[in-house]
Parts: structure tokens; C-alpha cells; sequence
């Protein structure tokens, strides 16, 4: 546990406290301290003391980097090639400029959590001075690494023709001013590249990588190596070179590096494989194919595009609604517009009731009564006055008569219905379902069994065609933005339907919810 740390010095007292208290308030004369948290660039230094060699495919935006964590890689490396091309349809000759680099690399730091990125920042746009700056501003974007390379202005992509370097002077100068600014504070490992394989020999690019190991380079690359032999002779280089983690380079499609598999490229020596062009190239491929098929009229088939539900997770819609929430107040903002809001959150009242397994109708009219009652007290709030409404209804329910409190001797469940270790009991009317629990632990329990091991099965129909407008599987853990996820569902109370269905009899044959709204059939299995 980090703890948090205070020096007063008008008494000379120190004292420690979990940082998980309240933070203390400031006094004069005392300094608070706190433990940093590792930052993505200590992940990083980790990942390469460890035993195993590190993949990391190519990135360009927010969307491909939260993939590309979420599909549980190493590090991603932010392409220039890549960031070119996706953000301005362009080729990697030097048209993306260091600011546009800089802000994709803060939407890519903002859509991740904990993934190391290593940023392309391909000749440091300049002379020394603008390396060190280049440097700082992608440390501060909060990326982990940054490439550094040797090539001429304009530079090009390492395995196409037109390729030039400069001096191994001067490019040994720029990877001492980027080591220079990460010793000055920034955050960040330099990767120093060099594309002098292809633009001069091999010996070159040999001698420029042990030069770069010299100068303070944290890892080495040399791009376009064209053979095994010559990739070994990289891995095997002496000196301060020896000790350094080395990247190799699967460029997809037709590169002049062959392409290995990782177990082989780390028994060369190699520390980390970036795979630069498959996300890019994948996507390229995709997009055509629906812009063929959207062409002659035909929309691109669940099984290519995923569901609409699949796109909202894949962009964080879920987490956003979780996040959302805490924040969330129990008054409305403005008295019209939220009777308005609440007025149209009614469930339609054309279609037909939903069915809720094991309970029918009445059960169901329950997940849905809670959302119509609130949106009719908020409409009805909104055209009183404001200033007196909550000591009115307080005076109105304090004068109002209670009749007595009738304890049943037994409750009888509905027909159907099972009890899940417990007493169910339903209201006149067979509008709320409450289930009743030994103790909130048990309670708590219970649900965060059925969070983690249950899903959400959603069928919508076209109710005149028959044809399946989206089926999905959503996980339990999201119950509460269901009705976000699928605007179709907007007014069911899903954790009080649930509640009332959740048993260990329950059918999971049987649909949980079944009912017509509008042109949809919606239909929802607990599985």
C-alpha cells in the first residue's frame, strides 16, 4: 500500500497514514509527500528485464491502441507510417509534423489504462535542440518510449527507395541530446534506429548501433535487416551494445526483414517485435470490401462489422456508464426539461406488456413501474413551485392518515416462481417483486455471483419480416447500462426483474423478457 507521508517542520514531527484515508488537511510549515505510482514507462523498464520477448503491434489512433490493450499485448509502438496514412491519407515521407504526432499521442495515452506505447519519433524533427524538445513533448504526451533515427530530412519509410542518413556524427549527436533530456527528467526510454543498412551497408548500420549504445541509447533497432545472418550479426554486436534490449521488425506484406516467428527471433537475441502495418492493413482491406458491397446496396454482414453493442464496448461505452454513475445526483437539474426527459422515458404504452420468466406480466409491469412512477412525480414537480414543493409534500405526508401494518402469515409466491434460497413476496396487484435476503451479505453475494457468471441474451425482430435486427451477448456485469447499450430496452428496470426471476429452478429455456415495442420484437435470455 502506498502510504502518504507528512514533515512538520515547526515541530520536527513526521508521521504516516495509508493513503487510502482522507487526505489531510494542509497546515503551515508541513510538507505532504506521496508515492508515485509507477508510471508506464517503469512498466516498460519491467517488461524488459523479463524473461520473455516482447510483441507489440503498431497503433494510430485511440480505437487501435485500446484494442490492441485489451487484446492483453505487451506494448504498442505508434507507427509514423501508420498515423500518416490513417490521419492524413498520406505516405511516410515527412508531411506528419511533430505536433500532430504529439496530440494522437495524447488520445492514445487518454483511450489506454496501462499499456507501454512507444512513439515514432522518427529524425527528432530537427537539429539537437529540437530532439531534446521532441523528446520532452512525448514523454509529457505519456509515452514510454520514443524512436530516434538517423535518417536525412525528409525522411522515408525504412523499406521503400529514396532512403538517406546522415552522418553517424551527426546522428550519434542526436541520440546524446535525446539522452541528454531523459536524464534532465523526461520520463521516457530511447530506442535509436538506424536505416543505414539499406542506405549505406550493413557494416554502417553495425557501427552506428554500437556508436548509439554509447551515446545513451536505452534500446537499439536497425530497420530492413535482409536476412537471418545479418539480424544475428545485430543481436551478437560487443560492447555497451551487448547489454541492450534489441526490437526487430515484422513489416506484413512483402518487407525486406524476413518474417520469423517470436520463440525464433528471441533465441537470436531480440527483446521486443513490432508487427507495424497488420491493423492498418486489415482495416484498409475491410473498409473496401464494405464500400464494394455498400455500392451495390448491400450492408456489411453482422459477422464482419460485430453489433452495434459490440461497437458501444469497443469504444468504452460500458465503462463510461460505470464511471458515469458515480458521479450521478438524485435531484434533476431544471424543473422543465427534466419533466420532459422523465415524460419520455414512459414506456410505450401501445405495446404490449413484457413477460418476464416464471412471473408473467404483473412481474414485469414491476421492472418497468419504477421508471413510469418516477417520470410522472418529476412531470408533476416541474409545474409546482419549485421553492415549495419539498416542505409541502414532507407537511402532506406527515398529515396524511396510515392505516395498520399487516404482517402476512405466509407469502405465497406466483405460480412458476421460485424462491432462491429465500422468501419472495409481491404488493397488491402484483407490481413489485421484492426478494427478501438473511442479510445484505448474503445479498451482496449473491449478485456479484451472478455479475461474473451470467450474460444478457438480446434477439431484436422486425415484427413484420421476422428478420433479426441485432442479437448479442452482453455480460451481466453491465446490468446497469443495459437500457444505454440498447435504447430498444429504455424503461425496463433490469436488476428489480432480475431480482424477482433470479432462482434455482429458474428455466434458462425461457425467455427472461419477451414483449413488442414499436416494429421490434425484443426478446432477452438469462444465460
Amino acid at each position: 500500500m502506498h502510504t502518504v507521508k507528512s514533515a512538520c517542520h515547526s515541530s520536527g514531527i513526521s508521521s504516516s497514514s495509508p493513503a487510502s484515508k482522507a487526505w489531510p488537511r494542509a497546515r503551515r510549515g508541513c510538507i505532504v509527500l506521496a508515492a508515485k505510482s509507477p508510471s508506464r514507462t517503469d512498466a516498460l523498464r519491467k517488461l524488459l528485464k523479463g524473461p520473455q520477448i516482447l510483441k507489440g503491434p503498431c497503433c494510430h489512433d485511440g480505437l487501435s491502441a485500446r484494442l490492441i490493450e485489451r487484446a492483453g499485448f505487451d506494448f504498442a509502438f505508434m507507427s509514423g507510417f501508420c498515423t500518416a496514412g490513417a490521419k492524413l491519407g498520406a505516405p511516410d515521407t515527412g508531411l506528419l509534423s511533430y505536433a500532430e504526432m504529439v496530440d494522437t499521442g495524447r488520445y492514445v495515452h487518454e483511450a489506454t489504462k496501462r499499456i507501454p506505447i512507444i512513439g515514432d519519433g522518427d529524425t527528432g524533427y530537427g537539429n539537437a535542440m529540437n530532439v531534446k524538445r521532441t523528446v520532452r513533448g512525448y514523454a509529457a504526451a505519456g509515452f514510454a518510449g520514443i524512436l530516434i533515427e538517423d535518417q536525412a530530412w525528409p525522411k522515408s519509410c525504412g523499406h521503400v527507395r529514396g532512403k538517406r542518413v546522415v552522418s553517424r556524427e551527426e546522428a550519434v549527436s542526436r541520440i546524446r541530446a535525446a539522452a541528454d533530456a531523459r536524464d534532465e527528467g523526461a520520463d521516457i526510454l530511447i530506442l535509436a534506429r538506424s536505416d543505414a543498412r539499406q542506405a549505406e551497408s550493413l557494416d554502417e548500420a553495425l557501427a552506428r548501433a554500437a556508436a548509439f549504445a554509447d551515446a545513451g541509447a536505452d534500446m537499439l533497432f536497425i530497420d530492413a535487416l535482409a536476412s537471418k545472418e545479418e539480424m544475428l550479426a545485430f543481436t551478437q554486436l560487443g560492447g555497451a551494445a551487448a547489454g541492450l534490449p534489441k526490437m526487430a521488425n515484422m513489416l506484413e506484406g512483402g518487407g525486406k526483414t524476413p518474417i520469423l516467428p517470436p520463440e525464433e527471433l528471441q533465441a537470436m537475441g531480440f527483446k521486443l517485435v513490432a508487427y507495424p502495418l497488420s491493423l492498418l492493413g486489415v482495416s484498409i482491406r475491410a473498409m473496401e470490401r464494405a464500400l464494394v458491397g455498400l455500392k451495390a446496396g448491400q450492408v456489411p454482414d453482422v459477422r464482419d462489422t460485430g453489433t452495434f453493442v459490440d461497437m458501444q464496448m469497443a469504444v468504452g461505452f460500458p465503462e463510461y456508464y460505470e464511471e458515469e454513475a458515480r458521479y450521478a445526483i438524485s435531484t434533476p437539474s431544471s424543473g422543465t426539461s427534466s419533466a420532459a426527459a422523465a415524460a419520455n422515458s414512459k414506456p410505450d404504452s401501445s405495446s404490449s406488456a413484457p413477460y418476464v420468466s416464471g412471473f408473467g406480466p404483473g412481474a414485469a409491469a414491476a421492472a418497468t413501474a419504477g421508471a413510469s412512477t418516477a417520470a410522472a412525480a418529476t412531470a408533476a414537480a416541474a409545474t409546482g413551485d419549485s421553492s415549495s414543493s419539498s416542505s409541502n409534500q414532507q407537511q402532506q405526508e406527515e398529515e396524511a392518515p396510515r392505516g395498520p401494518v399487516v404482517e402476512a402469515d405466509e407469502v405465497v409466491p406466483p405460480e412458476g416462481s421460485s424462491t432462491f434460497g429465500s422468501t419472495t413476496g409481491s404488493t397488491t396487484g402484483s407490481t413489485s417483486v421484492t426478494r427478501q435476503y438473511s442479510s445484505e451479505q448474503e445479498r451482496q453475494s449473491r449478485w456479484d455471483a451472478f455479475r461474473r457468471s451470467k450474460f444478457f441474451r438480446v434477439v431484436i425482430k422486425d415484427k413484420r419480416t421476422g428478420v433479426v435486427k441485432l442479437e448479442t451477448r452482453i455480460p451481466a456485469g453491465f446490468i446497469g447500462g443495459m437500457t444505454a447499450l440498447i435504447p430498444q430496452v429504455a424503461g425496463v428496470n433490469f436488476e428489480e426483474m432480475v431480482e424477482a426471476a433470479m432462482g434455482e429452478s429458474l428455466d434458462l429455456s425461457k425467455p427472461l423478457l419477451d414483449y413488442e415495442s414499436g416494429n421490434d420484437v425484443i426478446t432477452v435470455f438469462l444465460e
